[in-house]
């Protein structure tokens, strides 16, 4: 099969989960599969992968293209906000490496039919698991415009959040908003024009946004971040991979938060309150990709990657 969809920072990735042989991986977030093939070309004859995805496409594409581990391959539909029970349902407590993509496929955006991207016109749906209960479309058509205007602000970062909202409560009131296409054009109509080769579409922050919200995305990594520490092997590696500046800040928070764990006051000669690091940052900077990355896959250019280790107790 062909997969054409790139991993971003698949070389640095790999190399920063710094893979033992015969240990057990976890990519949180599967897709198409790219990185979860290039962690398993590193795997022993005793090394086992774990791959879940929310969407059951990632997961059928994902499970043909990993099918030589045979075995040692363990797939399924699951957020990755439910790691622990997954790990737990399968008798494992602890691994020795977690990976955790937050970016869209090209499947998802390209070939899902769920409107996920402005240059499609699909149903507005943007549910990465379709069994969530509501869609893009509920929120654009049903949510107040108090609700609508703190989705775009909040999760978007939308400056023009309010023209914007008020845009679409005048374009619903005559029919509904049914496709992605049609959101798309409606703030583009009164959007200033942008020319350039990194100009980007005026709806990209509002589909951000929307999608954000449908499929809980930050509450689901604050969850994530909660339960790692325990599900994770002294000396392993937890690399992460994010797009936007909402989720790197909650990523590069907790990781601070998890290296100097201490709640005494600044003013107290030594710690009383007990608490001991949990991961220390192989680096402290951030990892973006190349200049030569991004020209040959400009989805990479907004990437940020962080990575820790669990520390020794």
């Amino acid at each position: 099969m062909n997969y054409p969809h790139e991993p971003v920072l698949l070389l640095e990735a790999v190399k920063a989960l710094s893979i033992i042989s015969g240990g057990t991986y976890v990519d949180c977030t599967v897709g198409s599969g790219g990185h979860s093939e290039a962690i398993a070309r590193k795997l022993g004859a005793e090394g086992r992968l774990l791959c879940l995805d929310r969407d059951p496409d990632a997961v059928h594409i994902s499970k043909n293209r990993l099918g030589f581990l045979g075995h040692r391959l363990v797939i399924g539909q699951a957020s990755f906000a439910n790691l622990a029970d997954f790990l737990q349902e399968r008798g494992i407590e602890k691994v020795h490496g977690v990976l955790l993509d937050l970016g869209m496929s090209s499947d998802q955006l390209e070939k899902s039919g769920r409107g996920f991207s402005f240059r499609r016109d699909e149903p507005l749906d943007m549910r990465m698991d379709p069994g969530l209960p509501e869609t893009a479309y509920d929120l654009v058509n049903n949510a107040s415009t108090q609700e609508l205007e703190s989705i775009l602000r909040e999760y978007g970062e939308e400056k023009r959040a309010r023209r914007i909202v008020k845009r679409i409560v005048r374009a619903r009131e005559g029919n509904p908003i049914r496709t992605s296409l049609e959101l798309a054009e409606l703030i583009k109509a009164i959007s200033p024009v942008r020319r350039g080769r990194t100009a980007r579409h005026p709806a990209t922050k509002t589909f951000q946004a929307l999608r954000i919200a449908v499929n809980h995305e930050l509450e689901q990594l604050v969850l994530f971040l909660e339960r790692l520490p325990g599900l994770v092997r002294e000396g392993g590696r937890v690399v992460i991979i994010s797009y936007h500046s909402l989720e790197d800040r909650i990523v590069k928070q907790q990781m601070e938060k998890w290296e100097h764990p201490c709640t005494c006051p600044p003013d107290f000669p030594q710690c009383v309150c007990g608490k001991r690091p949990l991961f220390i940052r192989v680096r402290k900077r951030a990892i973006r990709p190349g200049s030569r990355e991004i020209a040959r896959n400009p989805r990479a250019r907004s990437a940020v990657m962080r990575v820790a280790e669990r520390v020794l107790q």
